[in-house]
């Protein structure tokens, strides 16, 4: 068969799965349940990278095909998916269209830089990036979770802050800024964040 299946990319292919499963859930009214795969997704991808590279002896063929997947995947789960339900969720007037229009996009040129940096930078070195150049894309994963959970307390203005929410992150994933990757211990405090997003969710879902 084509493509690679070991170990090292089950939770891709995991995050994958989940996020479309979101996507279906989005499109029937089952918000809540939506964003909770797009938390599961994005706590999926906070360690395929790290499962990939206890592979020491990995194929250039193999690490290659590593980030081609994990970009693809990327663009489909926090990309074209936060879209999606951002939009069954209401923003669905010319602005907002034209916000998730404009994010899928930024989303989309950030993981092809991405991918043409990483290529060469892997060339060079096997050492991992100490930074990330502009917002992650994954990012989504915590930041479209948390205003959700915020939902109540901003009341009127919840639309408009998801609008912004979706704006600015779109024009951080194409700024060139030098943001410095988590350490074990701020990886962690992110899981707790998302790990109590996903928990308040699944509240309002009982």
């Amino acid at each position: 068969m084509l493509g690679i299946y070991d170990y090292t990319v089950v939770l891709t292919y995991v995050s994958l799965m989940v996020s479309i499963g979101g996507m279906m859930l989005s499109v029937n009214g089952h918000l809540n349940l939506a964003v909770l795969c797009l938390a599961i997704s994005g706590l999926c991808d906070m360690f395929d990278g790290k499962i990939a590279r206890t592979k020491k002896d990995r194929t250039e063929e193999e690490k290659c095909f590593g980030i081609q997947i994990d970009s693809l995947c990327d663009i489909v789960c926090f990309g074209v998916g936060p879209a999606i339900i951002c939009y069954c969720i209401g923003m669905r007037g010319p602005i907002g269209m034209v916000i998730l229009m404009f994010y899928v996009l930024a989303g989309l040129i950030r993981l092809a830089w991405f991918n043409v940096t990483e290529e060469c930078r892997q060339k060079e070195t096997d050492e991992k990036r100490a930074c990330y150049q502009g917002l992650p894309i994954t990012s989504m994963a915590i930041i479209l979770p948390l205003v959700v959970v915020f939902r109540p307390l901003l009341g009127k203005e919840f639309m408009v802050a998801l609008h912004a929410a979706v704006l600015v992150v779109g024009l951080l994933f194409i700024t060139d800024f030098k943001l410095r990757k988590p350490k074990n211990a701020t990886l962690v405090v992110l899981v707790v964040i998302v790990a109590a997003a996903v928990l308040k969710i699944l509240h309002v879902c009982q």
